[in-house]
This record gives structure tokens, C-alpha cells and sequence, in this order.
């Protein structure tokens, strides 16, 4: 009898059991900005502007990055565009992946002395329509000298503007000052006048207000800022009860228009409802207070030279 010897099961091929990436390629990166792009837009339809390519290439670049990473990254279908888990790790490496690979660039044209690649500036929502602010006056300067750095814009949250400076997404934040960090270096811009709003058909709206006090308000419900900020700081200290919770200046104006909600909104930003009758400062002279903007660096590695150019035109255009 003739007894054959087992032979060895070769091991699995498939894409969950072998390395698939290897090293990085330009192409790579290409991949992994295309997949940015999807994801940030919503789908692959959307990032077609975005990127200036087809539908039909944006779908064969992200099929050639699911097969690099033998992953599934995302489902498209009836139901619309969603990342899977995986996905969603992929895309926050992703973004720490770009980020170094910009800070790299950046760090390159340091030492040749030049100015180039893009600069991520992120400002708090609301600053445009304030008189004080010369934020557009800033930009103008900086392209003058830094006519080859391609700007980037973007509105944000005061902890994600932070949270974007720290891990280096953004270069340079413009945010109201509250707390500090070590982390990060700030500058003194300009201010603004926050003041209490009721909209057209709350109880206050068009009533006398000469005999109200800090007291008194707490009988009404409050709209609030959800994150530290000189707004959740004045509530905090007024003991303001608040019923409702905005992460933006256009939802804690949406919600005081509801009626529902007293909440502080800029002044100059919330002139616009006062004219049409939707909305009405409650007692200026005393339910107000002053919020100061800053400019914000990162304080370490050392930010990138258009960033620091960038601040000292931030501080020329309010000096």
C-alpha cells in the first residue's frame, strides 16, 4: 500500500490575508485625495466638480484604492453614500496622511525659502458681516506676497478649529478667545458685541424690558452654544437654564426665531432679522457682553512659513 504524504495548504491569497499595499505611490496619494474628496462631498457624483474628472474615473479610482487596501470602503446604492467601518479609519488616516505628507511640502519650501503649496485657514461662522473684522482686508495682503500658496477657507467650530491647528490640518484658526492652550500661540484681532435675542413671537418680543434683571431671565428657556466658548461661559455664570443647544451661530439663531429660546447672537449679524421684525435685542444697555477674536498658530513643530506670514497680515489688516 502506497501512503501519500499531506501536502502543505498553501496560504490564502485573498485579500483579507495578504499585505496589499506595499509601499506608498504618487498614485497612492492620488487615490487617497480622490477618496478625501468622495467622502467630503457625499458621494462620487458630488466630487465630480470637486475634482474636475468624470463620475465613471472618480468610481475606477476608488475601486483601484478598495483593491489596494483590500478593504471595502464604502456602499453605494438606492440607499446613498455611506462609509463602511473601515472606511471611516481609512478616511481619518487619510486626513493625517495628507496633512503630513502638505507639512512635508511646506517644510521643503522653508528651506528654499519660498512660499508655496496651500495654507489651511479656519474661522468661526459670523465674522464676515463684522465691521471690526478685516479678515478679507488680511487675505488681500497675503496674496500679495504669497502669490503661489493656494488658500484654503474653512468654517468651524472653536474645538474643531483647535483640534484642526493641534493635529495639523488647519495652519492658522481665527476663533473668539476662551481658554488657552500650551499647545498653541495667540494674537489679539478684534472684537465684537454679543447681545440676548428673542425672536417675533416670544412672550418678551415687544413688551418693556426697563424691570428685568439676570434673575428674571431664568424663567425663560435658553439656546446655548454646546461647547466651551465665551457663550457657555456667560450662561454658566448667569445660570442661564439651557433647554437647547446650537454648535453654530445660524442654529442659535434658528432656534431663537423659533420663539422658544433667548440666546446672544452678534450684533451685527443679527441686525439683519431686527430690520425685518423677526427678532429684538432684550435690554442691550445690560444683557450683553464683549467676545475678543484671536488669531491661533500651532506652537509646535513650528508652523509653516505662509502661516506665519499669514498671521502677521491678520495683525497688520486690525493693527
Amino acid at each position: 500500500m502506497q501512503v501519500k504524504t499531506p501536502t502543505a495548504t498553501p496560504p490564502s491569497t485573498s485579500p483579507k490575508h495578504r499585505a496589499v499595499l506595499g509601499q506608498l505611490s504618487d498614485m497612492d496619494l492620488r487615490l487617497l485625495q480622490v477618496f478625501k474628496a468622495v467622502v467630503e462631498c457625499g458621494g462620487m457624483s458630488a466630487a465630480e466638480l470637486e475634482l474636475n474628472i468624470g463620475t465613471s474615473t472618480v468610481s475606477r479610482h476608488m475601486k483601484d484604492l478598495e483593491t489596494r487596501l483590500g478593504l471595502t470602503l464604502c456602499r453605494r446604492g438606492r440607499a446613498g453614500f455611506a462609509l463602511t467601518a473601515e472606511g471611516q479609519r481609512v478616511y481619518d488616516e487619510t486626513l493625517h496622511l495628507l496633512s503630513a505628507v502638505e507639512a512635508f511640502r511646506s517644510s521643503i519650501d522653508d528651506i528654499h525659502r519660498r512660499m508655496g503649496g496651500r495654507l489651511e485657514v479656519a474661522v468661526f461662522d459670523k465674522t464676515a458681516s463684522n465691521p471690526a473684522a478685516h479678515i478679507g482686508d488680511a487675505i488681500a495682503l497675503f496674496a500679495q506676497q504669497a502669490p503661489e500658496v493656494s488658500l484654503q477657507m474653512h468654517v468651524a467650530s472653536i474645538p474643531a478649529i483647535e483640534r484642526g491647528l493641534i493635529d495639523g490640518s488647519f495652519h492658522v484658526g481665527i476663533i473668539p478667545a476662551h481658554r488657552t492652550s500650551q499647545s498653541l500661540v495667540y494674537a489679539d484681532l478684534f472684537a465684537e458685541t454679543m447681545q440676548l435675542y428673542c425672536g417675533a413671537r416670544h412672550p418678551l418680543f415687544g413688551t418693556e424690558h426697563a424691570g428685568l434683571t439676570w434673575d428674571a431671565l431664568r424663567a425663560y428657556q435658553f439656546a446655548g452654544l454646546g461647547y466651551h466658548s465665551p457663550n457657555m461661559e456667560l450662561s454658566h455664570s448667569a445660570r442661564l437654564p439651557r433647554k437647547a443647544t446650537g454648535f453654530d451661530q445660524e442654529s442659535i439663531a434658528t432656534l431663537i426665531l423659533s420663539g422658544r429660546y433667548l440666546g446672544f447672537l452678534p450684533d451685527h449679524y443679527a441686525e439683519g432679522f431686527e430690520r425685518q421684525g423677526l427678532m429684538q435685542a432684550v435690554l442691550p444697555a445690560q444683557f450683553h457682553y464683549r467676545c475678543q477674536f484671536v488669531s491661533v498658530l500651532r506652537k509646535s513643530p513650528q508652523p509653516p512659513r505662509a502661516a506665519q506670514a499669514f498671521a502677521q497680515c491678520l495683525l497688520q489688516a486690525h493693527g
